[in-house]
């Protein structure tokens, strides 16, 4: 199991919940990590988490996706350690 793929799991066990905007820094360092760069249209209308989680990710556009998932169990470990 790579370091990446632990941490997928580890952040399952956290104790406390991330605050939102540590929410959406997993989600898209996760996204980074696993797909590459935002594809498809920012969701528009109501959907303001769909919005909210899309500008996350494509506020990474251009990482790798290894410095993403460095930067993902980086994430993790630190969120880990505080729980």
């Amino acid at each position: 199991m790579t370091p990446f793929e632990q941490a997928q799991q580890d952040v399952q066990t956290l104790t406390r919940k991330p605050g939102n905007d540590v929410l959406l820094k997993l989600y898209a360092l996760y996204k980074q990590g696993s797909q590459g760069d935002v594809s498809g249209a920012r969701p528009g209308g109501f959907d303001f988490v769909g919005g909210a989680k899309y500008d996350a990710w494509a506020g990474l556009q251009g990482m790798s996706q290894d410095d993403a998932q460095r930067e993902y169990v980086a994430l993790v470990t630190t969120l880990k350690a505080h729980s």
